[in-house]
C-alpha cells in the first residue's frame, strides 16, 4: 500500500468480455497517467476499481460477492464499481455499504473523479471526454495480455430478447476509421496481436458519415486500412455470420495470416422457432448458409487452416427436443474447430425473463454436456489434421507458463525458450492428443509489453 505521500496505487478487476477488459485498460491508463500506480494484488492496494458485467443475473450476484469479500479482507480498501451491471443497477450498487464509489458505465474520466488524490495531478486533462471513447487519446498497451484489444464500437442496435448488455450499452457507436488505425499503430508497437472487438462489430461504421463512394467505412474498409498500416497479425472477435460480407471474406483470405484465419460467429440456437423467441434476426438456413460458404472460401472444407467457433445457448425457454434436435444436428454438420455452450441463465429485466415453458436445469445441463461433448471431438479432429503444417504462432504468457497461439486459435505446446511477445512459423507436431512446436533459434525478441 502506498505511504502517505505517495500517489494511490490501485487493483484492477474485470468481468464479462474483451470489451470490458478494454475499458479496464482505458481505465487503468487514465488513472496511471494522473499519478496513480497499479497493483498487481489487492491486498497491495489502496483503492480497487471493479468492472462489472451484466451479461446474466449471476454475473451480478459474482460482481456483489466479490465486493463484499474484499471488504471482509480489507476493511480500509476503497472499492468502486463501474461497468455494464452498474448502468443496469446503479441504485442497488450505491446501495451497498461496502462500496465507496459508482460509475454507471465505463468513463475513466468519472473513475479518476472518485479518487481524490488525482485531482491535481500533472496529467494534462482526462484522456476520455464524456462516455465515449471517440475522440480518446489511444491506448498505449494491454497491461495484463500478449495480445491487445482493440475496440472499435460499443454498443449494440439489436434487440435479442435474453441480452442487457446492449441496454447498459446503448446504441451502436464506431469510432472513427482514423482514431482506431492511430491507437492499432501505437498497441503494435509492443503487441504482436490485435484482436477487433465491440459489443457488434458487425455493425461497425454504420454510424458513421459517408465518404466519397457515397457509402459509411464498413469493417472490411477499417480491416484494409489495418492491414495497409499496423504491422501486427490482427483478429476478428465475435462476429454474427450473417453481418459478414464477402469483401471482408476476400480479405481473410488474401491476408496471408495478416487477418488470423479465424471466425467465432455465434448460432445461439439452431431451431428456427427457438431463434424466433430470441428475437435473433436470421433463419437457421440463413445461418447455415454463410458459415458453409465462408468456410468454403476459406479452405475449412478441404485442406485449409481456419478455426471457426461459435456460442449456444441451451436450454432456452419454449426448447423441446425437437429444437434441440434441430440444434444437434446443425452443430454435428457445420465444420466448427471448438464451441462454447451456455445454458440459459435468466437476466431480469429481458424479455426472455417472462417467457414461459422453462426448461429444467437437469435437462439443460444433459443438453450442455451433449454439445460440449461433439465440440471436443471436432475440435481433436481438427488439431490432428494441423499436424505436420506450418503455423504462424503468437507467444502468450499465462501463470508464469508460456504457449503458443495459431493464427487459427490453436493452443501450441512450445519446446524451447520463448518470451511472450515472440512472433515465428514453426511446424505443428501431434503429442497425446495435443500440438507442441520448436521454438526456432532465430525466433525475434519480443517487445516489452
Amino acid at each position: 500500500m502506498s505511504d502517505v505521500n505517495d500517489k494511490p496505487s490501485v487493483w484492477f478487476h474485470t468481468f464479462g468480455c474483451k470489451a470490458n477488459q478494454y475499458d479496464t485498460e482505458r481505465i487503468r491508463q487514465e488513472l496511471e497517467l494522473r499519478g496513480a500506480e497499479t497493483a498487481l494484488h489487492a491486498d497491495a492496494a489502496d483503492i480497487a476499481v471493479i468492472n462489472t458485467c451484466t451479461v446474466t443475473n449471476q454475473a451480478d450476484a459474482n460482481a456483489r460477492r466479490l465486493v463484499r469479500r474484499l471488504r471482509r479482507q480489507r476493511p480500509d480498501l476503497r472499492i468502486v464499481v463501474a461497468g455494464c451491471s452498474t448502468s443496469f443497477r446503479e441504485a442497488e450498487y450505491h446501495a451497498l455499504e461496502e462500496v465507496d464509489g459508482v460509475v454507471p458505465g465505463h468513463d475513466p474520466s468519472a473513475v479518476a473523479r472518485l479518487v481524490p488524490e488525482l485531482e491535481d495531478s500533472g496529467a494534462a486533462g482526462p484522456v476520455t471526454a464524456g462516455a465515449s471513447d471517440a475522440s480518446s487519446a489511444p491506448l498505449q498497451r494491454n497491461a495484463r495480455g500478449t495480445r491487445a484489444w482493440l475496440k472499435i464500437q460499443d454498443g449494440c442496435d439489436r434487440k435479442c430478447s435474453f441480452c442487457a448488455t446492449r441496454i447498459a450499452r446503448g446504441a451502436s457507436i464506431s469510432r472513427a476509421v482514423d482514431d482506431v488505425v492511430a491507437e492499432a499503430a501505437t498497441l503494435a508497437r509492443v503487441h504482436p496481436e490485435l484482436v477487433l472487438t465491440g459489443i457488434h462489430i458487425g455493425h461497425y461504421g454504420k454510424d458513421l458519415a459517408a465518404g466519397s463512394a457515397g457509402t459509411s467505412p464498413g469493417l472490411a474498409t477499417l480491416c484494409e486500412r489495418l492491414l495497409e498500416e499496423v504491422p501486427a497479425r490482427l483478429r476478428l472477435s465475435s462476429i454474427e455470420a450473417t453481418e459478414i460480407d464477402d469483401r471482408l471474406v476476400d480479405l481473410l483470405a488474401a491476408s496471408d495470416g495478416r487477418l488470423a484465419p479465424h471466425l467465432h460467429v455465434p448460432m445461439q440456437s439452431g431451431s428456427d422457432r427457438v431463434l424466433r423467441l430470441m428475437r435473433r434476426w436470421h433463419t437457421r438456413e440463413a445461418y447455415r448458409a454463410r458459415v458453409l460458404a465462408i468456410a468454403e472460401r476459406l479452405g475449412a472444407i478441404g485442406s485449409g487452416a481456419f478455426g471457426l467457433g461459435a456460442d449456444i445457448i441451451v436450454g432456452f425457454p419454449g426448447e423441446g427436443e425437437e429444437e434441440f434436435e434441430e440444434t444437434r444436428t446443425l452443430v454435428e454438420e457445420l465444420p466448427y474447430t471448438y464451441l462454447h455452450v451456455f445454458p440459459y441463465s435468466v437476466r431480469d429485466g429481458t424479455v426472455a425473463a417472462s417467457l414461459p415453458d422453462r426448461v429444467p436445469g437437469d435437462v439443460a445441463a444433459a443438453r450442455s454436456r451433449t454439445l460440449r461433448e461433439i465440440g471436443l471431438r471436432k475440435g481433436q479432429a481438427y488439431l490432428e489434421t494441423r499436424a505436420g503444417t506450418i503455423a504462424d504462432i503468437v507467444v502468450e504468457g499465462r501463470d508464469d507458463r508460456v504457449a503458443g497461439v495459431t493464427g487459427d486459435y490453436l493452443r501450441v505446446e512450445l519446446l524451447g525458450d520463448a518470451t511472450p511477445g515472440d512472433r515465428f512459423s514453426a511446424r505443428l507436431r501431434a503429442c497425446d492428443g495435443r500440438l507442441t512446436a520448436v521454438v526456432p533459434a532465430s525466433a525475434p525478441a519480443a517487445a516489452a509489453v
